[in-house]
């Protein structure tokens, strides 16, 4: 669930974007190595959301439908620097185990 919500705070630093745009840039961004799903994904926009990370609004699609764009706020680029700094520590840890090293 963390992850998620780092990646997505991640994708949407550069540009709003609709839930559509994000799970295919996560997609290609990952060079196909992750697909996300709209029943994993929404609910975690809702949640970034809630905590005031991200904002939305409704918008034209690019194909002229209307569809809820999302946009990280000032509070979410501050947590994504967190995410970041927990995810190198967790990373390194993660490869230190998987590579053997001694304590």
């Amino acid at each position: 669930k963390g992850t998620l919500e780092m990646i997505v705070l991640e994708i949407l630093q550069h540009e709003p974007m609709h839930g559509w745009g994000i799970t295919e840039l996560i997609e290609r961004r990952s060079q196909g190595h992750l697909s996300i799903n709209q029943g994993s994904l929404y609910p975690a926009l809702y949640r970034l959301v809630a905590r005031g990370w991200v904002s939305s609004e409704w918008g034209p699609s690019e194909n002229n439908r209307s569809a809820r764009y999302y946009t990280l706020t000032r509070a979410g680029r501050k947590q994504l620097v967190t995410e970041r700094e927990h995810w190198e520590k967790l990373s390194h840890g993660v490869n230190l185990i998987l590579s053997g090293a001694k304590a």
